[in-house]
């Protein structure tokens, strides 16, 4: 019997407020500040899964814009709660526009804060994290392609501009 193939789908958003800062939240889990985000649910649509994503995590309210990156994470992991396996993931990065709402951590998230743009990479120190921001601050016309895997070590396999 065959199978399709089994890809999580992502997406995350670089959240710009009115005075040119970014949102960041922290993870609970990982010990990382990150751009908020996450997986998308089954029957959901990406901007959607995005909107939900970034209130959950930061009580932030958002506009989302342009797709400034498309990223496969080709590593596969151990899995969890009676996973065998993690699977490829596929993630969608997205400019987005803050629209309002109260800054507050979640059940994910310890903290989250409004970060001037040229600090953001003091907080966000995995390579992986760091690809995706630079992909949005770069403003290029044109969606920024990266594929990479993180086990055993960070190894970034292609970018290119599609």
């Amino acid at each position: 019997m065959k199978r399709f193939p089994t890809h999580i789908v992502a997406v995350d958003g670089a959240v710009e407020n009115g005075t040119g800062e970014i949102l960041l939240v922290h993870n609970r889990h990982s010990g990382q500040w990150t751009l908020p985000g996450g997986q998308v649910e089954t029957g959901k649509n990406l901007m959607d899964a995005l909107i939900r994503e970034i209130r959950e995590e930061s009580g932030t309210e958002v506009c989302v814009g342009r797709l400034v990156c498309v990223i496969s994470n080709t590593s596969t992991d151990q899995g969890y709660n009676g996973y065998a396996l993690i699977p490829t993931k596929v993630m969608f990065g997205f400019a987005c526009t803050n629209l309002g709402g109260e800054l507050r951590g979640s059940d994910e998230t310890s903290e989250a804060r409004w970060v001037p743009k040229d600090r953001v990479l003091n907080y966000i120190t995995a390579p992986c994290l760091t690809e995706r921001y630079l992909a949005y601050l770069s403003g290029e016309d044109g969606v920024q392609y990266l594929e990479y895997v993180t086990k055993p070590d960070y190894l970034l396999k292609v970018k290119c501009r599609i």
